[in-house]
């Protein structure tokens, strides 16, 4: 099957390159860019085994820019407080973990009330301890959720910490109570909504 796809995409590729009018000088280039890509995927790829359809992955890297970007338009970050969640942000991408969260710390003690601190620590407590809802990190959730009980964020993030530990039941009603609070029209509310049906789509098939 690896081995058809090849040969269909080249095929491809050539007829694309007879529509574009490529000239004839050219051709000796792009055929050699042709062959050199096929030789790697020979070498390194797994052409002899059959192709499979990729399946959706519920789990989430903390430092993934996707999410990031997300938690930022549900709670901002150009902010005094924000800096210390972009630290933390950048802790986390380079591995340090305990670092992130002693970034958050130290924007908590400055900004103890702030919504945005709290649900940063939840994060940043959950990668540190091993993707796992621990004590500290669902203390961390539950300040959030004291600060705003009527905001989506701190429920669709303690539910992602709930995927990450592979506790989907348990992020169901957390997504979907977070889905409710969002604003309609917001980007946000889509991005949201679409990973509860992923999720509905998921616990359907494994039939919990």
């Amino acid at each position: 099957m690896g081995w058809l796809t090849l040969f269909l995409i080249g095929g491809a590729a050539f007829a694309a390159l007879v529509v574009l009018g490529l000239r004839r000088p050219l051709w000796s280039l792009a055929g050699a860019a042709l062959m050199i890509g096929a030789t790697g995927y020979a070498l390194q790829g797994s052409p002899a085994l059959p192709g499979q359809a990729p399946r959706a992955d519920l789990t989430t890297d903390p430092a993934d820019p996707g999410l990031i970007a997300l938690r930022d338009q549900m709670l901002g970050h150009w902010t005094a407080q924000g800096a210390y969640v972009v630290a933390a942000d950048a802790m986390t991408r380079i591995g340090e973990k305990r670092a992130a969260v002693q970034a958050v710390l130290g924007g908590i003690r400055r900004y103890p009330d702030n919504l945005l601190l709290w649900v940063a620590l939840g994060n940043t407590l959950v990668a540190h301890d091993g993707d796992r809802v621990s004590p500290p990190s669902l203390f961390a959730f539950r300040q959030a959720l004291r600060l705003g009980p009527e905001h989506p964020a701190p429920y669709f993030f303690l539910g992602l910490a709930h995927i990450r530990a592979g506790e989907f039941a348990a992020a169901r009603p957390l997504w979907a109570r977070a889905v409710a609070l969002s604003p309609a029209g917001t980007g946000y509310r889509v991005q949201i909504a679409a990973r509860l049906v992923l999720l509905d789509t998921y616990l359907a098939q494994a039939g919990r």
